[in-house]
């Protein structure tokens, strides 16, 4: 898995590309961005399918901030990317979210 930060010069905002690799995929036929910047929509982020199997995409977000999230895998299965920069309880049961720091 993968996350890529482009903090644009001109506005206070970044680039964050997140990639699920193949393997981490796990054959899931799509996958979906989930956090607190889309008020956890299982649809506002739906990623993008690779030809090799894995899945991209990228958001702007706003600098300054931390926002947790996690990926969605077919709908019914969470996991999270071990490139986060930290990791924040989620509140349900043992689970973690992811944070990203901007």
């Amino acid at each position: 898995m993968g996350i890529k930060k482009q903090i644009l010069k001109s506005k206070p905002i970044a680039k964050v590309s997140f990639k699920i690799a193949k393997n981490d995929a796990n054959d899931a036929k799509n996958a979906a961005l989930v956090g607190d910047f889309n008020n956890w929509s299982e649809t506002a982020h739906p990623f993008k399918a690779l030809k090799d199997g894995s899945f991209s995409i990228t958001i702007e977000l706003e600098t300054g901030r931390n926002y947790q999230f996690r990926y969605l895998l077919d709908g019914n299965t969470w996991i999270n990317d071990n490139d986060a920069d930290s990791f924040q309880a989620s509140g349900i049961g043992e689970e973690q979210n992811c944070v990203i720091e901007l």
